[in-house]
């Protein structure tokens, strides 16, 4: 084997190949001219995911760093390559231990497991195989049932891989071992006939007039085959998920508002091709000052965005119970504490990709299907024929299940100028982002400013609190408003207080688009809340643990705006009192201890009607092999978190059936989804909605070929701060969180978080848990080491998954969960939602396990990144 002028040969599981030399690295060899899809493309050229990693003549390599001319003649192995029982004994046990959510990091994992597990078999310890998934970055599990499924196969310990059974039986996930090994496509494993490849040219400036863009050169480059602007768009030029205020291109005599905004796509033949064309591109620019301070921006006479008005996107504000600072001045003891959370990127596994494919319909008219990896693909469509000027019936956009979301995937990202390219060129169009324009383009975690005062009585009681919070939302809308909402709603976190003043502002700047990531700005306010509880704690002479149980909130008290709590607010006290055991015995052992607890809503609320609708389908006999096969259709995006294995335990607790006939579906062709899959709701709202098809088919005798339609709605919640409204019901659900963080007290090293939740009703038990770990994981990295800074430009500092902090397994501490079960009235099976609560009391425990270790306050986050402590007192 050698290399040639133009080509490269070596072996790729066990048969010679030979691939264009000008490849810029192996993986894109394998992906865009092999169509070996098992390694996947999370960072490339950077080599910091581990996503692409394959063996080399036996040895781990990640091969988006390595070269074609090194591959040369060498033996190349793939997941595909590896014999068929060795992949099911991966594919079984990381299916039974939960070792995988969005799968899209697994593939890689299992490469790096088999070299070890190859080389050490039973031998191997656990420890051992962390350090060496160092590097892997996996954004869902946290690593423990990771670690757990590879433990399993060096063992050779038996594992039981069935689906699961009814609501409250554990199993394992919906096409757990497909995702395992890679076999089940994600967007950009997606091949068709005639495929092009599209590529996006960014803005130099965030806050600039766009005086010409010259595209000629990008035209005339090889391989190009169109380049677009938002001269070519038919239709709406804006889209949005509230505010319809986000360009899909920015054209001449327009301006810039942030570092992500795109001038021109171009279509070619490669996406080698498309991506070389596009930095040829040409722009001319009239440069402004950016706007990126957020407190300044209230009251600059420049306007940050494009055609708004003023800086201030919302206000978010409610009082109740009097006077607050005459409460407060009447109080034995009070704080006042300006704290401070930090911006914070996504990184899920799978940067953005969609695949827009034309076609005709019925009638012969032009029609469009689009494969969207977003949280909300009934939003896509109707943005994307708006923007297409063409009737909602002629676009279909079909969910493929993404890998990874948590939030940053609910508005647009490629979709529109995908279907575009797509639909002005008849032709199918793939758009692909890099990590680095994927870190530019999506919204992030809201970096808030929040300023509290609070007060007690001798007792350690509540008496005021009052907060102001200032939050940067970046350029666009996105959900920013709602982010903001959500941070003043639980700005007093699970407790009672009296009186009460809260105004939280979302401020539009040239920053990054800051919009929904788990927690949407409740783990930001409760970092806050939970930092004031331990200093009044300190003020009034009682522990941390104390205090929270004489202020938590129970059933039928007044909370935060005025809701008056219902049953399931019993949660948040069991949670607690679970707590102290954990907290006795850390203490005895001589430990550092802190203690965080939270609440975070389930749903939407704040008066919006929120409805998910549900189709059963019995195919019919007649159909060759689809005999007895049964179609649960929802309107709600897999990301990872389960929600189509809840829509299948769903349709066996109702229907009876054995869940290996379930087939989920969720595409457009339906109309089953209203808004994104957001606020914990997917769990809640798609068990209810299949709950009540499943009634519908049994109603009617399950006739088969017939949509047995049922839908849920929640539309009994009112608006935050309507004065007409004291009492209002702002969400129709919760759910509640104890965190026990446990430290060396010399080191302050975190060596074991206690996880404790409130789930309602935990419908799959072992994933559940699994969220949860994910969750902490994430939630520790929040506290300690994750951040996304930008300059004084605007742009993001952060280039790299490595430079944004993110913890690697080896630097997980223990973590044990323990699931409680207080139902959530008026839900199905009295289900509360997981997604987001498993990081809201984390921060707040660290800081105050950190202060117990060195007597220092945490006021800023990350706490082992920034200078941002103050001392004791």
């Amino acid at each position: 084997m050698t290399v040639q002028t133009d080509r490269v040969e070596f072996i790729l599981n066990g048969a010679p190949v030979s691939v264009r030399a000008d490849h810029p690295h192996l993986l894109a060899a394998l992906r865009e001219e092999l169509d070996v899809t098992s390694p996947k493309d999370g960072c490339s050229p950077s080599g910091q995911c581990g996503c692409c990693t394959v063996m080399i003549d036996g040895k781990v390599q990640i091969s988006c760093t390595y070269s074609l001319a090194k591959v040369a003649g060498r033996n190349v192995t793939t997941l595909e390559g590896v014999d068929a029982a060795e992949r099911q004994r991966y594919a079984d046990a990381f299916a039974a231990c939960g070792g995988l959510q969005c799968g899209y990091c697994v593939p890689g994992i299992v490469m790096r497991a088999k070299a070890q597990v190859d080389k050490k078999g039973a031998a191997l310890q656990r420890d051992d195989m962390a350090r060496h998934l160092g590097a892997h970055l996996c954004r869902c599990t946290g690593y423990v049932k990771v670690l757990d499924a590879i433990e399993a196969v060096a063992q050779g310990t038996p594992v039981d891989v069935s689906l699961p059974g009814g609501i409250g039986t554990s199993g394992a996930k919906y096409e757990a071992a497909e995702l395992t090994l890679g076999d089940r496509c994600y967007v950009d494993d997606i091949r068709v006939p005639g495929m092009l490849h599209a590529a996006l040219h960014l803005t130099a400036h965030t806050r600039a007039d766009i005086v010409r863009i010259d595209t000629s050169a990008a035209q005339a480059a090889p391989g190009v085959v169109a380049v677009f602007t938002a001269a070519d768009i038919p239709g709406a030029q804006y889209v949005g998920i509230i505010y319809k205020d986000w360009p899909v291109f920015i054209g001449e005599g327009q301006r810039t508002s942030y570092a992500g905004d795109v001038l021109a796509m171009v279509v070619a033949d490669t996406k080698q091709q498309a991506r070389a064309a596009a930095n040829l591109v040409q722009v001319e620019y009239a440069v402004l000052r950016p706007i990126t301070d957020p407190v300044a921006a209230i009251t600059d006479p420049e306007i940050a965005v494009f055609g708004t008005k003023n800086n201030v996107l919302s206000v978010s504000e409610y009082a109740r119970g009097g006077d607050v600072d005459a409460a407060l001045a009447a109080s034995a003891h009070t704080i006042h504490e300006v704290f401070q959370t930090q911006r914070v990127e996504h990184a899920f596994l799978e940067p953005e990709s969609t695949l827009a494919v034309p076609g005709k319909a019925a009638d012969g008219s032009v029609s469009l299907h689009v494969y969207s990896g977003g949280q909300g693909v009934w939003d896509d469509r109707d943005q994307i024929a708006a923007l297409l000027d063409a009737p909602k019936e002629r676009i279909t956009v079909e969910l493929v299940s993404n890998g990874g979301a948590f939030g940053g995937k609910e508005d647009m990202s490629n979709q529109g100028q995908t279907a575009l390219a797509a639909w002005l060129l008849q032709r199918p169009v793939k758009c692909t982002l890099s990590r680095e324009e994927s870190f530019l383009i999506h919204a992030k975690r809201h970096p808030i400013r929040l300023e509290y005062w609070a007060g007690c009585d001798a007792d350690g009681h509540l008496t005021a609190l009052k907060v102001r919070g200032i939050g940067d939302s970046g350029s666009y809308a996105s959900v920013g408003m709602k982010v903001l909402e959500r941070a003043a709603g639980h700005a007093s976190g699970p407790y009672r207080v009296p009186t009460i003043d809260v105004e939280c502002t979302a401020v539009r700047t040239n920053n990054p688009v800051c919009g929904a990531f788990r927690g949407f700005g409740a783990n930001q306010a409760q970092f806050a809340m939970e930092g004031v509880m331990d200093r009044l704690a300190a003020r009034a002479g009682i522990s941390g643990w104390e205090m929270r149980k004489r202020n938590v909130i129970h059933p039928g008290e007044v909370w935060g705006p005025g809701q008056i709590m219902d049953d399931g607010a019993g949660g948040a006290e069991e949670c607690l009192d679970r707590a102290k055991p954990h907290i006795d015995a850390a203490l005895a052992a001589g430990k550092a201890v802190g203690l965080g607890l939270g609440l975070k809503n389930s749903g939407l609320g704040n008066g919006l009607r929120e409805v998910c609708g549900a189709v059963v389908r019995f195919r019919s006999a007649a159909v060759p092999g689809e005999e007895g096969k049964v179609e649960v259709r929802h309107g709600f995006t897999e990301m990872g978190q389960g929600v189509h294995t809840v829509g299948l335990q769903t349709a066996v607790t109702e229907l009876g059936i054995d869940p290996a006939r379930i087939e989920v579906i969720v595409d457009t062709t339906r109309e089953l989804g209203f808004g994104q899959t957001t606020g914990s709701r997917g769990t809640l709202m798609v068990a209810a909605s299949v709950q009540k098809a499943c009634q519908v088919a049994l109603a009617a005798g399950c006739t088969p070929d017939v949509d047995h339609y049922g839908e849920h709605v929640v539309d009994w919640t009112q608006k935050l701060g309507d004065p007409a409204v004291p009492n209002p019901t702002i969400h129709a659900a919760f759910g509640y969180a104890a965190q026990v963080v446990v430290a060396d007290k010399a080191t302050g090293a975190i060596e074991k978080v206690i996880a404790i939740h409130d789930v309602g009703k935990a419908v799959n038990p072992r994933l559940c848990e699994g969220q949860i770990e994910g969750s902490v994981h994430m939630g520790l990295g929040y506290a300690l080491t994750e951040e996304f800074p930008s300059d004084d430009r605007g742009f993001p500092t952060a280039k790299t998954l490595r430079q944004l902090g993110i913890l690697r397994p080896k630097d997980i501490p223990t973590i044990e969960v323990e699931l409680v079960e207080v139902p959530q009235p008026r839900s199905a099976y009295g289900i509360k939602g997981v997604g987001e609560i498993g990081l809201v009391p984390t921060s707040g425990a660290v800081a105050a396990a950190l202060h117990m270790a060195d007597g220092i306050w945490r006021n800023t986050l990350p706490m082992r990144r920034t200078a941002d402590t103050d001392a004791d007192d």
